[in-house]
């Protein structure tokens, strides 16, 4: 027997000891923008996940950029795999952890592309800390409807251990689907996406680790101790 674990997130993620059921509850849509604010030196171009690299990949050759920073191993993952050299990655994969350690000149020009949904927290600390930050909301988050009916559906009938989210607007998109659940093992990834849980007085368990392999070592830890 092995735990049946709905995974949300875009990423495909696979574990010999766990049933995964790859159901995003995210789809994502390019937006545009202004193409002058490329037409600047920057020196720091900073992604803060995988969607961002693969959104702003066509235009990277249109930037001049000195040097590239990236929130979490898979973004600095996939940023290695399209050749791009990645100079700064802190071992702590959130805007918190990533704001602790990063450190440029003062004045240092700085491109964020990021959703139009991101948190807001990055660019203004950034700001604070008196560099010259750029944001480009590159990409829009929008619910994939279809995928959050049919885990709800799922959930009705029995079949799941266990949901887990990678990120707040998962969550939001999830409860505001007009399908109601009774259901409360909800597994998360940040105590940002935790905090975002709670607003709709559910409970759920954070991952030690911000990555989907602690994410899912939480759920089955709990499986096997029958708190789940």
């Amino acid at each position: 027997m092995r735990p049946v674990i709905v995974m949300t997130q875009t990423s495909e993620f696979k574990r010999n000891d766990a049933c995964i059921i790859h159901r995003p509850f995210i789809r994502v849509e390019a937006l545009s923008f202004d193409l002058n604010l490329l037409n600047v030196n920057y020196d720091w171009l900073i992604f803060s996940s995988k969607n961002a690299v693969k959104f702003f990949q066509p235009y990277l050759k249109h930037v001049n950029v000195g040097k590239i920073a990236v929130i979490g191993e898979k973004t600095a993952n996939y940023c290695k795999s399209l050749g791009l050299e990645v100079s700064f990655c802190p071992k702590d994969y959130s805007q918190e952890g990533f704001l602790e350690s990063f450190c440029a000149e003062e004045g240092s020009r700085i491109l964020l592309p990021s959703s139009n949904a991101a948190r807001s927290l990055l660019q203004d600390e950034l700001y604070n800390q008196n560099y010259i930050v750029q944001k480009i909301d590159l990409y829009k988050p929008v619910p994939h409807t279809d995928n959050i009916n049919d885990v709800k559906m799922m959930i009705k009938k029995g079949e799941i251990d266990a949901v887990a989210f990678a990120s707040s607007s998962a969550v939001r998109y999830y409860f505001n689907h007009e399908m109601t659940v009774n259901f409360d093992h909800y597994f998360v990834i940040g105590l940002q996406t935790l905090e975002t849980l709670h607003q709709y007085h559910a409970k759920g368990t954070v991952s030690e680790i911000q990555t989907l392999e602690s994410l899912v070592s939480k759920i089955i830890e709990s499986w096997e101790t029958n708190a789940i």
